[in-house]
């Protein structure tokens, strides 16, 4: 079986084992010849683990002081007194018990404070310089892939932009209305406008107001209203318990409401498509369902959009989204639900 490192630089929860199994490894290699029972076995595990917690415990309330808070000089204060505390431990522990039921030492000098010591910080150097380079190398992958997605996202963005097909039917659209309804057709002429504006200053941003991002999409399901909405019921809901105070990533939602509409619209039967948004203590939840015509037309789709936008999701939204899609022979339903980021 070949040894796939991959996963182990890029899950978190498989380079903690990973350390944690090398650091067993590395600090009690020289040691094992002393073990010749289970219960020496059960003390080397003992003296290691205390070892490991001193680490993690710096890792988790010590380390932000110097990443976060900048705090050098009160860093290093602190992980001196750490490990002079853990020293004391660390010697009455292994003198009193564990030194005395195994035999996990060669020399004197191991069972003197100086030992315990050097071997806290030994393990400490070990531990976090280790943790750090893996995140580091995490996080810049990370950054790697949103960059990327942000460029193929805007590119994508800037050709439907200029659609042919959406453009026509938005022509026609307007011609049609400014015929009959001359009084409609400002009205519009602003909704296109104001879809073009959005896609060009908003859709290459990392994150955006969720006010925006519901505007752009009222806007767009306006303009299909206009569109097909003499043959299609169109429903479209949205509320939010704290209105100003979310961001979301742009032009994210989109992509599931303009499938709704290309696909559950694309005939000349009485179709549906209906689409529920609400926000309720920073948790985004959409539902966008739509028929699934008997007699459609037949659609070109490269499933590009989709496939990007839940790329965008993996990226964006770590653990902080789920995504469901389901299909019958009657409708077609997403259900998506967001943790969003408040401003």
């Amino acid at each position: 079986m070949k040894w796939k490192f991959k996963p182990i630089l890029e899950n978190k929860w498989e380079q903690e084992t990973a350390i944690l199994v090398f650091s067993f490894i590395l600090f009690t290699l020289n040691d094992w010849v002393f073990i010749q029972s289970w219960k020496g076995f059960s003390n080397g595990l003992l003296y290691f683990f205390v070892l490991y917690f001193h680490a993690q415990l710096n890792r988790v309330f010590l380390l932000p002081v110097l990443l976060k808070k900048h705090q050098p000089v009160l860093y290093l204060i602190l992980t001196i007194g750490i490990i002079a505390l853990f020293t004391v431990f660390l010697y009455e522990v292994s003198t009193e018990f564990i030194y005395k039921n195994c035999f996990l030492y060669k020399t004197s000098h191991q069972k003197t404070y100086q030992f315990q010591f050097a071997t806290l910080s030994g393990t400490l150097v070990c531990i976090l310089g280790t943790i750090q380079i893996l995140e580091h190398y995490r996080d810049q992958k990370n950054k790697t892939n949103k960059a990327l997605l942000s460029n193929q996202v805007q590119l994508n963005a800037l050709k439907n932009q200029f659609n042919p097909h959406f453009l026509f039917n938005t022509m026609n659209t307007l011609y049609g209305i400014s015929l009959q309804y001359p009084e409609r057709t400002s009205k519009m002429i602003m909704e296109v406008s104001q879809l073009m504006r959005y896609q060009v200053e908003q859709g290459n941003k990392e994150f955006v107001s969720l006010e925006n991002e519901i505007t752009f999409i009222s806007s767009y399901i306006q303009l299909e209203k206009e569109r097909v909405g003499y043959r299609c019921t169109i429903d479209f809901e949205y509320e939010c318990d704290q209105k100003g105070q979310y961001e979301i990533a742009p032009m994210v939602l989109i992509t599931f409401i303009e499938n709704s509409f290309k696909h559950g619209a694309a005939t000349i039967e009485k179709c549906f498509v209906t689409i529920h948004i609400k926000v309720i203590k920073g948790k985004l939840s959409m539902n966008v369902s739509n028929s699934i015509p008997h007699h459609k037309k037949e659609v070109v789709s490269t499933k590009i959009g989709l496939k990007n936008t839940k790329e965008r999701l993996e990226i964006l939204y770590p653990k902080k989204h789920q995504l469901e899609i389901t299909q019958n022979e009657h409708d077609y339903t997403v259900n998506l639900v967001i943790e969003l980021r408040q401003k």
